[in-house]
């Protein structure tokens, strides 16, 4: 049975990333970019450089290759940092040569891809480096936006996060209503045991100690330790290692980046934070034409 929380960098998600253009570019091009076709020659030939005007990590370089070519475009160009690096303020990223409209009726759509992908690789980076020398692990989780799910995850894990599931579909995790549906916990994790029996990896959320305590024995591989207090959290960590050494622990809600540096060295196995996707604030990146010629 394959572990769902994965620690190999993980690929660039091409196909995922393919299924948006289409979209993407209907809704920014349309019929046309009549401000280009207007005032830029056909034959004209531009060079282009992407400045990352604000300090962070760089996730997404590939994509801008991918966006060019699914317009048929196919501009030449150099990368002048690497994916996953963390730059500086006014560090070049690339510099892009080839059809000048291409370059503009493109520009948009990379960067709006480029900026948030990078935007999740920084404030992922800023967490992981929260962590310090723990050996607790930052997940991400489902709070994804629609139809960006595995671009979003692999943000996560260029800024040193690990990616927990990918969906519903590929592990269990029995969360408070999967228990109010059951009774509670352990008899949604018995239901689960008595469907699956070890087909899945198995989490299961619990909101107090007395809820930890009916699983310590259950067929569960992980326990989500949700909206705990410091000293709670502390308490159940010592009863699980205690009682259950076998068990993952993970801990989600209320995790801003004081609260990681303060509860890192509890003994965690992961600390999950819905943050690094459902909050994005973009990296501060721009296109800018630097000189054109017509062939």
């Amino acid at each position: 049975m394959s572990h769902p929380i994965s620690t190999p960098l993980p690929a660039f998600p091409s196909e995922a990333f393919d299924r948006l253009l289409p979209w993407a570019f209907s809704e920014d091009e349309g019929h046309g970019d009549v401000t280009s076709l207007a005032t830029v020659a056909e034959g004209a030939v531009g060079r282009a450089r992407l400045l990352c005007k604000q300090a962070g990590v760089v996730a997404g370089l590939p994509l801008v290759e991918r966006v060019f070519r699914h317009r048929g475009f196919h501009p030449n160009i150099v990368l002048q940092c690497r994916e996953g690096e963390a730059v500086a303020a006014g560090r070049v990223l690339m510099d892009i040569q080839g059809s000048l409209r291409a370059l503009l009726v493109c520009e948009r759509i990379l960067l709006n891809f480029l900026q948030r992908l990078s935007g999740i690789a920084t404030v992922s980076r800023e967490y992981a480096d929260a962590l310090g020398s723990s050996t607790t692990r930052l997940l991400d989780t489902r709070k994804t936006m629609p139809g960006y799910r595995a671009l979003d995850k692999y943000a996560v894990a260029m800024g040193g996060g690990t990616n927990h599931r990918m969906g519903l579909y590929d592990m269990v995790l029995v969360k408070d209503n999967h228990a109010e549906a059951c009774g509670s916990v352990r008899a949604a994790v018995d239901k689960v045991h008595a469907d699956y029996a070890g087909k899945y990896t198995v989490e299961a959320e619990v909101r107090s100690l007395a809820e930890l305590e009916s699983l310590l024995d259950a067929p569960v591989d992980i326990i989500l330790l949700d909206n705990m207090d410091d000293r709670t959290l502390k308490e159940a960590v010592a009863m699980a290692r205690a009682r259950a050494p076998r068990l993952k622990l993970e801990a989600s809600g209320n995790m801003d980046l004081e609260r990681v540096r303060r509860i890192r060295d509890f003994g965690l196995d992961y600390i999950s934070v819905g943050a690094l996707t459902h909050s994005v604030k973009a990296l501060d990146i721009s296109m800018d034409i630097v000189g054109e010629h017509s062939k």
